[in-house]
């Protein structure tokens, strides 16, 4: 009988995209490769790095990329003011999804749109040699996302009518930075804006890891361990930047020129994490 698995991948903007993909090149470089996960779950960076990995891209070739200059990158600052003004918005009173239509409400004013800049950086992104644009593959890739108006979640796969392209800008609309991404006539924002793991979605796997840039939670029904026990699964466990990698990944996440370092400093920890990791993971994963 075989173990059906799962990765989580969380939110952590342009250097969690960076250390999430040095992490995994550095679990497999040291004996236990995950990214043939049956079932990913992508949150903001890790709707990026899940789309990729959907499609099978290799490892090597995409942190080669995360070690060389940005050029497409659009840079922005996510500092102290942001930061708080977000938090605010959610210690607010209300329910989840009151507090998440605040805080869309609050971006789409901030940045009224149209989101074309922040597309072309992903048609970059999810684009292949042969200039083609990545589609959703056929493995189980789950990307999230909020509705800025309503303060929904959702959950975006391949048996919608959403593209991936739009599905992983939406993820990654973070907000008071970047403007909403229309689809469908509905506007959408971040979806690290309900968790930043978001590990719950990650059902029916035997056996499930999380690599979460940023895993603190405002409440415990959010917290990682919790959203992991949610899942089901007979094993869990999750990964978050140790001190080297927080130190390399510096406090904007959204600054370009940390990419590189935090990039090595993901695979110098994923490797020093492999043989532990390796225990609880099957061999026969893809």
């Amino acid at each position: 009988m075989s173990t059906k698995t799962g990765l989580v991948l969380g939110g952590g903007g342009v250097t969690g995209i960076a250390w999430e993909i040095g992490l995994l090149k550095g679990l497999r470089d040291g004996g236990v490769d995950v990214s043939g996960a049956d079932t990913i779950v992508g949150t903001s960076a890790g709707s990026v790095v899940g789309a990729l990995l959907g499609m099978g891209d290799d490892l090597d070739d995409l942190y080669a990329e995360q070690i060389e200059p940005a050029p497409a990158e659009l840079g922005a600052e996510f500092g102290t003011r942001a930061q708080l003004t977000l938090l605010g918005l959610m210690m607010l009173p209300g329910s989840g999804r009151t507090k998440r239509s605040r805080i869309g409400r609050a971006a789409r004013k901030a940045h009224p749109g149209p989101a074309d800049d922040r597309l072309k950086v992903f048609e970059t992104r999810l684009r292949r040699e042969d200039g083609s644009l990545v589609e959703w593959p056929e493995r189980d890739l789950k990307i999230t996302a909020v509705d800025a108006d309503s303060g929904s979640f959702r959950v975006f796969d391949r048996t919608g009518d959403v593209d991936l392209l739009h599905a992983v800008a939406a993820s990654c609309a973070v907000p008071l930075v970047w403007p909403a991404v229309e689809i469908g006539g509905r506007h959408y924002v971040d979806g690290g804006m309900r968790s930043a793991a978001n590990a719950d979605l990650a059902t029916g796997c035997d056996v499930v890891l999380a690599v979460v840039p940023l895993w603190r939670a405002l409440s415990r029904h959010h917290a990682v361990p919790e959203q992991l026990r949610r899942t089901g699964a007979r094993r869990t466990a999750w990964i978050n930047p140790d001190k080297e990698s927080l130190t390399a990944i510096g406090r904007d996440v959204l600054d370009p020129s940390k990419r590189m370092g935090a990039a090595q400093a993901g695979a110098a920890q994923g490797r020093r994490m492999a043989a532990e990791v390796a225990e609880g993971w099957p061999v026969s994963a893809r």
